[in-house]
């Protein structure tokens, strides 16, 4: 009997029944469903495990379409400090169902400000920025992402910065229409700090009496980069994505990020040192010294990370102590290592952190180092140059000069390049090149940088730590320990043993070696000699880097 004919015979219910399943058999057919199944009972059968639905499960989940992104939600939390930040989450459709992922948040650039008047403006500011990455994430973002593979990553990653890109250059065109509105001074109305006249000179300033014509002129500072507003959404979603990519695939974030940097899992893995925040001395803590923001202590290469973190616990995680002179913190670390029996300069050394910019007195020309206390920036090489002769153990300087002060920077590394490093943090720097003598950067998550910028950073130089901020982390995130095992490299800075933030890190990197360890896969580094770095600087490639580069 013709199909037709066949047809014709049946009622209409029986009609649309036959017709669903001549449907149904073609679409198993072409999606090849009962091979699959003959295949899926077949295996089965052979292994006959004890969960046979489980199996089950398993087998069809490994054919089932990868996740893909379906959609971002940025909200605004609040950091450590309680100032408001933003989070991202990722949702994919795992198995057709919609999942909630990870969630991630950066750093912010942002600080604490001295003055009330300032603390309010910074604070609407910061709002302001948190509330245009909401509006990047749920909306554009959104749009951009939806459907992608969260384990591409660098397409990800590239999506993200050729939007920032966008944004930039827009802004961009505004802020230089606005200069061509304003008209510029006349060079009489022009006053050069070296030009004040002497009664504005601090009476208690050592400087008084020497002549102002010998004085070198003082580098006038460089435009600061604005921070695009709503900028911090770039950094949290790439991080949020990387987090979402490695649980996917089912392994830790550092192996998941080292993949990416390497093209393939590494077959061993180092443990970066961590450099531990011993005394916070700058500007925010008791007493007059305002030079050494920081005293951190560099561990015995190839010492187990809960050894370091036991060996130097206590109560109070980095104290802000009250000094008067530079030599004084540094002496009270010396004699608190010479009656725990602890090796200064042989087995452990020590880093400043000198925060050079956050003491400038434009005004003056000067740096404050501490109250009433003015250095020349030659002056302060010779500061430099008198700690390193007096503590030996002092083996890096992290930001020791402002970047305009390419001449002392050159010069102290001349002086004492040899056995002591000088870093610069490079986070929220200007477009114009780094100043001769650095040795070593310090990295930031913060803001705009991706985490394929990281790894492009991390690929091209030596020399590179890894930082957390002093102010504005995250509260719980701990990625930045994976970040830095992830890249290979050879320091992180982690803060001080204090504070549930930092404290989450440092038990992250434990988890983390203990890991490896287990697996066997753990080496480490036998030792690091001063300098502690000694390659040569190279162009670092992020969205902010490109973008500034382009418009140079």
């Amino acid at each position: 009997m013709s199909y037709p004919r066949f047809i014709s015979r049946l009622c209409k219910h029986e009609q649309d029944a036959y017709e669903t399943k001549v449907a149904a058999a073609e679409f198993y057919r072409l999606n090849r469903v009962p091979e699959q199944i003959e295949r899926a009972l077949n295996e089965l059968f052979l292994h006959k495990p004890a969960d046979l639905h489980g199996y089950l499960a398993n087998y069809f989940t490994n054919l089932s379409t990868p996740p893909r992104i379906n959609r971002l939600k940025g909200r605004e939390v609040y950091d450590t400090r309680g100032q408001l930040s933003i989070e991202v989450e990722v949702f994919c459709i795992v198995r057709n169902m919609e999942k909630s992922m990870c969630s991630a948040a950066v750093s912010s650039h942002f600080g604490p400000e001295e003055t009330s008047e300032d603390w309010k403006a910074k604070c609407q500011e910061r709002a302001d920025h948190v509330m245009t990455a909401v509006q990047w994430v749920n909306e554009p973002f959104n749009n951009m992402l939806q459907g992608q593979n969260p384990c591409d990553q660098s397409e990800v990653d590239q999506a993200l910065s050729n939007f920032f890109m966008a944004r930039y250059l827009e802004e961009k065109e505004i802020r230089d229409r606005e200069k061509e509105m304003i008209p510029s001074p006349s060079e009489s109305e022009v006053v050069l700090p070296s030009e004040t006249p002497s009664k504005t000179k601090d009476k208690k300033s050592p400087d008084k009496g020497k002549k102002n014509s010998a004085e070198k002129p003082f580098p006038p500072a460089e435009p600061p980069e604005p921070v695009l507003p709503g900028s911090m959404a770039i950094g949290s979603v790439s991080l949020a994505v990387a987090r979402t990519g490695a649980q996917l695939q089912g392994i830790p974030l550092y192996k998941y990020i080292a993949a990416l940097k390497a093209r393939e899992t590494p077959a061993q893995f180092h443990i970066p040192i961590a450099l531990v925040t011993l005394l916070s001395c700058g500007k925010a803590s008791p007493g007059k010294l305002s030079l050494l923001e920081e005293v951190i202590l560099i561990p015995k290469a190839g010492q187990r990370v809960k050894q370091v973190v036991q060996s130097i616990l206590h109560d109070s995680g980095a104290p802000g102590v009250s000094f008067e002179r530079p030599e004084q913190p540094l002496d009270l670390i010396t004699e608190a290592c010479a009656s725990l029996g602890l090796k200064l300069g042989t087995e452990i050394h020590l880093a400043v952190n000198c925060a050079a910019r956050e003491l400038i007195d434009y005004s003056k020309g000067r740096y404050e180092i501490s109250t009433g206390v003015l250095k020349s920036p030659d002056e302060l090489v010779d500061v430099y140059q008198s700690l390193n002769k007096k503590y030996p153990a002092v083996v890096a300087f992290i930001n020791p000069f402002r970047t305009e002060d390419k001449e002392q920077w050159e010069k102290l590394n001349n002086l004492i390049g040899d056995t002591c490093a000088l870093l610069l943090d490079i986070s929220n720097e200007s477009k114009a090149p780094p100043p001769p003598g650095v040795s070593g950067r310090i990295l930031k998550h913060v803001h705009e940088t991706t985490v394929s910028d990281l790894i492009c950073i991390a690929s091209e130089r030596q020399g590179s730590v890894l930082m957390g901020t002093t102010c504005n982390e995250p509260c719980t995130y701990d990625s930045l320990s994976d970040i830095a095992v992830g890249l290979g490299l050879d320091y992180v800075k982690l803060g001080g043993l204090s504070g549930a933030e930092r404290m989450t890190k440092y038990n992250r990197l434990v988890c983390i070696e203990e890991e490896l360890d287990q697996q066997g896969i753990l080496v480490s580094k036998e030792k690091h000699p001063p300098p502690l770095f000694a390659g040569k600087p190279q162009k670092e490639s992020t969205a902010a880097g490109r973008a500034l580069s382009e418009e140079a």
